[in-house]
């Protein structure tokens, strides 16, 4: 058993509150908290209870020391709540975002003069309802009114539907925190006997607790005055005022670091920024728009939820709050995870009844790491959750002050999400001849990202998630509440459920995503092999022409017989099923002979390029073990060191012939491996890909109906045969009839020598790579019928230059699914978003680290499933294992093939690819997607293209190629980004070229990229003033920071400014330049060499408008 200590803390952390009446013991606590097990206990240990409460109280009596009346004629300090408030108004953006708007309908007749003697009582009764806020010396100060009269103005309304608006408009109207009055109420008359109270006070003046306070007074007040009676209200002990004199005071010392200690210890190190997935990109300053969506959990649930919280023997509150950290788990993958809580911060008597702003904001850190059931998690956030009100004396806004996160206007400090759980309060109010119940208020402004708002009714548990909506939609809001109550079913259902096992997705959901949208069983010739294939459409169209390079063509028949000549060759050579053949050629002929006979020998074809660097070449004939390599007299002395047999299709030829031109027998059979193609690998060493002919013949298919070709189309032969985006180019043109059109690579060089030869040769279906087409002028191609694009993302503009008047198609897809996974039409009606859908036969899911599949618009793995997955890597079984999985959406031999991709479902089921889960960026704590800042320096008129990396020390650079004649530089296009993106995502350097390298597949080469020096300079070296106005804040700086010698590219709030220095140092740059500025300018030009430019522009902007309104007024005395 617990000493008689321990136990009534134990307690005091359940939020049990014990009393002593008439030395009668009293207790309450949250109705899910005193469990029948801990009433009991409560009841026999009573005499020992009341025997240490009453041993405290004389211990407390001698040691209280109650908050003293401060005297007013000294200036009046701001609370800690009240100065980072004050502060946070003096940013343009904030506008009315701290307004605290409430409604009432009233029914029955009102007495207006009694009305307006009770709110005069109340004001006279609460100093701070008169209070106003000014500067003195740098400095914000309260300053109290003596008297003051509230007038209430009564709008008549003609109609109901008037409500709303003027309601909003009510709420959204700004307080001058130094002139008005900072409360204000409006009547709105709907008939004699029913009106709207619309009441608005400023945060900075009350809170919630408050504002039941001021209800509660008008009440009883209301009531009293009616009848003729004076106010029953006892005089308030102290004032507002006295308590934020006596807090400054109180919170200080061994006191204050104490507690500091515990916070700077739980909130150390790199603090973690929520990204929940949004919808819209994060401005570079909020603007606080809001949006509310409200729900209800059934009643069964919320008994199973109390039910619960009795079992575990834990509040409802800490049990809600875990659940919604799972869904926060769930939907971002961040096991770090801070989310906010308001507390009423009254622990003191004197307090109690006092309107004012004392409501404190507590920080809790929880870590969702190694998969732990949820009952574990729970154990983890209540022990947070009680170190955090063992230390809540620490206001939020001296936390922020003391860890200094770094500041950005773009998203709120510590946290971004905020959960409270409270007792709803009482629906209606009676007075005589009067019910009073308050209206639904509809929210227009939010402080954070997302907040969970819960109220505990007897009907159950309601609640409202709270939006910002620019970044998130309705839709979005709609399906996290309906995963919250699933989430919270599947707890109920079994709390010791792995938290990444939990249900999140309904049964609808999860059947959409993983079957509706992968429904693409398309019948295909799964018999036959391409080489077979191609033979049949030989029997077809044997006189079309199937290749074309420079002068030499061949026909169909042609091709067959020269290439059914090379197999029966190779068979007498030893090739057969699972025999590999090197195919060591220039772009030519022979190359697509040589392809086709392998492949009708029965064997396996191997790629390798002659352009390749020798090395590369080595390790792909060292690793495959290719007994035969076909290549050309011309390059025998390139070939390294090389052991198997070598046959020259040139100088070879005449043996060659005399081999049958008829098709040749063989054993090979759709399983049988088709190609072993290396790709480049990230470690950088070559890695095989083995793919068998079933994967070969779907894609065969495939392409051809999707890329509509033709027996008179021309496809062009557009990448190295060693690449496997290579493959469709061949087979969908010989599997359908058409002309295969083969080129030097100096014919095919992106720009004005491709666009000549798809001029000459009447190209009409040609696949590149975006950053190629770019190259190519946009001029009149009408033949060009289609035009493919794959291995990187097309931009809208490149969609929309390419599009009109032909087939645009995006195709994504890995070497190890058989080239591709997803072929979706762009522009002409389908959308310019390039996105993905699972091609035929083929499955796309994307899942999170533990396969479960993910919501809409949630990021996640992406994971290919179906027909035409590689066996795996070449010699390399454990690579093959983990990226070769069992398919769990699938029948047991299924295997699915896991990509490396960070992708996520759009409602409509289409996927938005967004970059390598290996190769993500994050700056500041930041995740960021580079795909966001190009796309936007893409739309610049005057940009062409443009591709931003991370160079040393996670500094983003910006490289460019602009339009011709173009003459724009860094300066210009980082103050064009500056108006769009978050401070974290503006690259710290811009590199100008005049075109990007590319690599052999036509994708730009980021190792080419060229370094740079020009990056900012480091701001640790000191860099004296070099302008009369760098000087002049230099000298500013120093003199708010305390620091001596401040160098021009020292940031402000790294030299340890906050919001009060801050304002003091915008107080001293107004006198200073006598020009208009705000904190605004400072945050976003933090340093004096930015902020020196930013003057000096405001300086001359200032001195033309001058100027022009000089002449103005000359030429109009000129005209009188």
């Amino acid at each position: 058993m617990k000493t008689i200590d321990k136990f009534l803390y134990y307690l005091y952390r359940l939020n049990v509150k014990l009393s002593l009446r008439d030395e009668q013991l009293c207790y309450s606590a949250p109705e899910d908290v005193i469990t029948p097990a801990l009433s009991e206990e409560i009841q026999e240990r009573e005499t020992e209870i009341i025997s240490f409460l009453q041993q405290t109280q004389l211990a407390f009596k001698r040691s209280y020391q109650p908050i003293q009346q401060a005297s007013r004629s000294d200036h009046l300090p701001l609370s800690f709540a009240q100065t980072r408030l004050w502060f946070l108004e003096q940013l343009p953006s904030s506008r009315s975002i701290y307004n605290v708007p409430s409604a009432y309908r009233v029914q029955g007749l009102i007495d207006f003069n009694v009305l307006k003697q009770s709110f005069a009582e109340i004001i006279r009764r609460h100093e701070i309802l008169r209070t106003n806020f000014t500067v003195v010396d740098g400095q914000p100060i309260q300053v109290i009114k003596e008297t003051f009269f509230l007038e209430l103005p009564i709008i008549n309304l003609e109609q109901e539907a008037q409500i709303e608006s003027l309601a909003q408009q009510e709420a959204q109207k700004p307080f001058d925190l130094a002139e008005d009055s900072l409360i204000r109420v409006t009547i709105l008359q709907l008939n004699p006997e029913e009106h709207i109270i619309l009441l608005t006070l400023h945060h900075i003046i009350s809170d919630a607790w408050s504002m039941e306070i001021l209800i509660k007074e008008l009440t009883t007040l209301y009531k009293a005055f009616l009848s003729g009676d004076a106010s029953p209200l006892p005089d308030l002990p102290i004032q507002y005022a006295d308590f934020a004199v006596w807090q400054r005071q109180w919170l200080q010392g061994e006191r204050l670091n104490t507690q500091l200690a515990y916070w700077k210890k739980q909130l150390g190190g790199m603090l973690p920024i929520l990204q929940l997935p949004t919808d819209y990109p994060r401005a570079p300053i909020q603007e606080f728009r809001g949006e509310n969506q409200t729900f209800g959990l059934a009643e069964d649930l919320t008994e199973n939820l109390k039910r619960l919280s009795q079992q575990e023997n834990k509040t409802l509150f800490t049990i809600l709050l875990t659940a919604f950290k799972v869904l926060l788990y769930r939907y971002t993958g961040q096991e770090d995870i801070i989310v906010g809580f308001p507390i009423a911060n009254r622990n003191r008597k004197e307090t109690e009844g006092l309107i004012g702003f004392f409501v404190n904001t507590l920080v809790l850190r929880s870590y969702l790491s190694g998969n732990q059931t949820f009952r574990s998690l729970l154990l983890q956030v209540q022990e947070t959750v009680l170190a955090a009100y063992d230390h809540q004396d620490v206001p939020f806004e001296k936390l922020v002050e003391e860890l200094n996160p770094e500041r950005d206007l773009s998203y709120s400090p510590l946290f971004q999400v905020k959960f409270r759980l409270e007792n709803a309060a009482s629906e209606e109010i009676e007075l005589p001849n009067l019910t009073i119940s308050p209206l639904k208020q509809a929210n227009v402004t939010t402080k954070l990202d997302l907040s969970l708002d819960l109220y505990n009714t007897p009907g159950g548990i309601v609640g409202a998630f709270e939006y910002n909506k620019d970044l998130f939609t309705s839709d979005r809001i709609a399906r996290m509440v309906q995963h919250f109550c699933q989430l919270l079913a599947s707890i109920v259902d079994n709390p010791d459920q792995l938290i990444s096992e939990l249900f999140l997705l309904t049964a609808s959901e999860k059947q959409q995503i993983l079957k509706e949208w992968n429904q693409t069983q398309i019948p295909y010739s799964q018999d036959l092999c391409f080489h077979q294939l191609f033979e049949r459409q030989v029997e077809k169209t044997p006189e079309n022409i199937a290749l074309v390079f420079e002068e030499q063509q061949l026909t169909y028949a042609e091709l067959n017989r020269r290439s059914n000549q090379l197999a029966h060759y190779l068979q007498k050579s030893g090739v057969k099923p699972e025999i590999k053949v090197g195919i060591y050629l220039e772009r030519s002929v022979e190359m697509i002979i040589a392809f086709l006979g392998i492949m009708k020998a029965g064997g396996a074809y191997v790629p390798i390029d002659p352009v390749y660097k020798s090395d590369r070449i080595a390790y792909i004939l060292a690793d495959a073990q290719t007994p035969i390599l076909l290549t050309a007299k011309n390059l025998l002395t390139e070939i390294p060191d090389y052991q198997g047999q070598r046959i020259c299709l040139d100088q070879d030829w005449s043996k060659i012939a005399t081999e049958s031109e008829e098709n040749p027998i063989t054993q090979v059979t759709t399983q049988n491996l088709a190609y072993l193609i290396y790709t480049s690998g990230s470690t950088g060493i070559p890695k095989g890909v083995l793919i068998s002919h079933e994967g070969l013949v779907n894609l065969t298919e495939d392409k051809i109906r999707v890329c509509d070709v033709h027996p008179d189309s021309c496809v062009l032969q557009f990448f190295s045969f060693s690449f496997d985006a290579s493959i469709p180019e061949i087979i969908m043109t010989l599997g359908s009839g058409a002309r295969l059109c083969l080129a030097k690579l100096e014919s095919i060089l992106p720009g004005f020598p491709l666009l000549k030869l798809l001029r000459e040769q009447n190209v009409t279906h040609i696949t590149i790579t975006p950053s190629a087409l770019a190259i190519l002028p946009v001029e009149e191609l009408p033949n060009l019928k289609m035009v493919l694009v794959g291995g990187e993302a097309p931009s809208t503009e490149l969609i929309n230059n390419w599009s009109p008047g032909r087939r645009f198609i995006n195709a994504y897809g890995p070497t190890e699914v058989t080239v591709n996974a997803s072929m979706v039409q762009c522009g002409n009606e389908h959308p310019t978003l390039p996105t993905l859908r699972p091609s035929t036969n083929k499955q796309l899911y994307i899942l999170d680290r533990y396969l479960q599949p993910v919501p809409v618009g949630v990021l996640g793995e992406l994971y290919i499933a179906g027909v035409g997955l590689a066996r795996g890597y070449h010699n390399l079984q454990a690579k093959t294992a983990s990226a070769f999985i069992p398919n769990p959406f699938g029948v047991s031999s299924q295997r699915m093939y896991k990509t490396g991709d960070l992708a996520y479902y759009l409602p409509d089921g289409r996927i938005k690819l967004q970059g390598r889960i290996d190769n993500q960026v994050k700056i500041r704590g930041f995740r960021i997607e580079l795909g966001d800042i190009e796309t936007l320096l893409n739309q610049h008129s005057h940009v062409q293209a443009s591709v931003v990396t991370v160079r040393e020390e996670s500094r983003l650079v910006a490289y460019f190629v602009l339009d011709s004649g173009a003459t724009i530089g860094a300066n210009e296009l980082r103050a064009y980004l500056r108006d769009k993106l978050p401070g974290y995502m503006i690259p710290s350097a811009f590199i100008k070229l005049e075109t990007f390298p590319l690599t052999a597949n036509g994708k730009i080469d980021l190792q080419a990229l060229p370094e740079t020096d020009t990056v900012s300079l480091s701001e640790d070296e000191y860099i004296a003033p070099r302008t009369s106005t760098e000087e002049s804040l230099a000298r500013i700086f120093a003199q708010v920071l305390g620091v001596e010698n401040i160098s021009i590219h020292a940031d402000f709030f790294d030299l340890g400014g906050h919001s009060l220095l801050a304002t003091q140092l915008i107080a001293q740059l107004l006198q200073e330049f006598q020009l208009e500025m705000s904190v605004i300018d400072l945050f976003e030009a933090p340093n004096v060499a930015e902020l020196a430019q930013r003057i000096e522009k405001i300086q001359i902007l200032g001195n033309i408008q001058s100027k022009t309104t000089d002449d103005e007024q000359e030429r109009e005395e000129i005209e009188f």
